[in-house]
């Protein structure tokens, strides 16, 4: 059963759009393993779901998907899972340009890409490139990446300026700390989506998720399809947003008297 981060039920519907959702998607090697299957063979089976979420997004005319398809943290794992990973990272950028200039879809790499080899970071750089004119969805994979890297990041610029004299301690506020993250011409997330029954946000746009929505579901990541990311969408529909207001005043009705 799907259901909100606490556990109950929304109360009355939000009026937001979705423009931005996030997915952490997670049960790609367990789904191997279940078939008897090596574990990278899960990430491959993933790659259709990308597919088929990119497919929905279109449809509803959402502007930006951020997927985490690589954490900072998963360095980790055994060198062969890891290397296995960068060579399916390289191939699945080289065969889906194609697909996502037919479907005007623009694709943004986030995360710290000092850390990959320098033909990665060149494929990298090709498909951006390849798909900067688009004007379709957005496309953001996170790849070492690290909601506190990202934050650090930020920090780190800024502390420069005002190291050079062009920024004063005092001006320092949450907008121009936001204006220095990864993804800062985008809308904060509205429906943060993390398949495979674990609950928590793994150091996924921690900044920006500090009033998303979330969504858990047991389904592991290949065996997410159209119908449970439209399963998600209504769920967040019927979701109040309130943004630290009152339910009546999301309403439109008035404030109660405390």
């Amino acid at each position: 059963m799907n259901e909100r981060a606490d556990g109950t039920e929304g109360a009355g519907s939000t009026s937001q759009p979705v423009r931005h959702v996030a997915i952490i998607m997670d049960g790609n090697g367990r789904w191997a393993e279940q078939r008897g299957l090596p574990r990278h063979a899960g990430h491959r089976a993933g790659l259709e779901s990308v597919r088929r979420v990119i497919e929905v997004c279109l449809q509803e005319g959402i502007h930006t998907l951020t997927l985490f398809a690589f954490s900072s943290e998963n360095w980790r794992r055994p060198k062969k899972e890891v290397s296995l990973l960068m060579d399916l990272f390289l191939s699945a950028l080289q065969g889906e340009v194609k697909r996502m200039q037919a479907n005007d879809i623009r694709l943004r790499v986030i995360g710290d890409r000092s850390a990959f080899s320098r033909k990665l970071q060149g494929r990298i750089t090709d498909a951006e490139q390849q798909t900067r004119a688009n004007q379709g969805l957005l496309l953001q994979i996170a790849a070492n990446y690290g909601g506190r890297w990202d934050i650090a990041q930020a920090a780190r610029k800024l502390c420069e300026q005002v190291r050079d004299g062009s920024l004063a301690p005092e001006q320092v506020d949450e907008s121009l700390i936001a204006s220095h993250l990864s993804c800062a011409d985008q809308p904060d997330p509205d429906l943060f989506i993390r398949t495979g029954g674990e609950r928590r946000i793994s150091n996924f746009l921690l900044w920006q998720c500090a009033y998303t929505e979330l969504y858990f579901t047991s389904r592991l990541w290949p065996d997410f399809d159209q119908d449970a990311m439209r399963e998600a969408l209504n769920d967040y529909a019927g979701r109040q947003r309130r943004f630290g207001k009152t339910g009546a005043q999301v309403k439109g009705g008035r404030t109660p008297v405390s």
